[in-house]
């Protein structure tokens, strides 16, 4: 990569002349299945010739992996293909890319993705207690609870500004447009991540589908009376609401100015 070219957010640019690159099947954002060609390809699969079949075609190898080229024509690998997901325009996007993104904030444990079938990307974000706590602490910030400290305004323009930052290394159909605080960790013992962390989305999109709906419903608070149960058997009762924020519309002046 030539000096003052590097951009960490993508693969880079081919290092030899001979070595080509396309986008197979993009949608209208450019995502698609990143094809290669070069002398040096590997010739197919060890006794394997129906898989070489079906990955190499006229020359061409198919990764089954997905990405695009950003404006300066620099790759960007975001998942595999199969992983996609789609708007209800057709526009393809990673969910975990975008959540991986998320959760390099150190202010963001856990993050759910959403957008597969609909006009728009929002997303639910867990807040890392252990770091927003001290956080809150040190500027003198009053909290009992995680769903307390989750439902601050002033934790709210925290996280704001990180999904801001990661909005601004994505294309526009990619960007999140709403958000909100969720009242509780994630956790795998509710079967809501599997054991490596990773979301399970059957499983959110049926425990919080009336959050979800309200989400893309509009509207501006969801309420929430539910009861969380721990490890240890213990229960405790949530009453909260979550307010969702729009990016599209600007942060208050007086937000914007602490």
């Amino acid at each position: 990569m030539r000096s003052g070219k590097v951009d960490p957010d993508t693969t880079g640019v081919p290092m030899a002349d001979d070595v080509e690159i396309r986008i197979e099947s993009p949608d209208s954002q450019g995502v698609g299945e990143i094809v290669v060609r070069h002398p040096n390809m590997f010739l197919g699969y060890y006794k394997n010739p129906e898989a070489s079949a079906a990955d190499i075609k006229d020359g061409w190898m198919y990764s089954g992996d997905a990405g695009y080229f950003n404006g300066a024509q620099q790759l960007v690998v975001i998942d595999r293909i199969k992983d996609l997901a789609e708007t209800s325009r057709g526009e393809r996007f990673s969910p975990q890319y975008i959540e991986n993104k998320l959760k390099f904030s150190p202010y963001i444990a856990e993050a759910v993705v959403l957008g597969a079938g609909r006009d728009a990307l929002a997303a639910m974000i867990c807040i890392r207690y252990s770091i927003i706590s001290k956080w809150a602490e040190k500027n003198r910030l009053a909290f009992t609870t995680y769903s307390d400290l989750a439902s601050r305004p002033e934790v709210y323009e925290l996280l704001r500004k990180e999904v801001d930052t990661v909005n601004a290394t994505l294309p526009p159909a990619q960007r999140i447009s709403r958000f909100l605080l969720l009242y509780k960790e994630l956790d795998a013992d509710d079967g809501e991540l599997t054991r490596t962390r990773k979301v399970r989305r059957s499983v959110i999109g049926e425990k919080y589908g009336e959050i979800i709906d309200a989400i893309y419903r509009g509207a501006q608070m969801i309420p929430v009376d539910t009861v969380i149960k721990f490890q240890d058997g213990s229960t405790q009762r949530v009453r909260t609401s979550l307010r969702v924020v729009d990016l599209r519309v600007p942060a208050p002046i007086a937000e914007a100015a602490e």
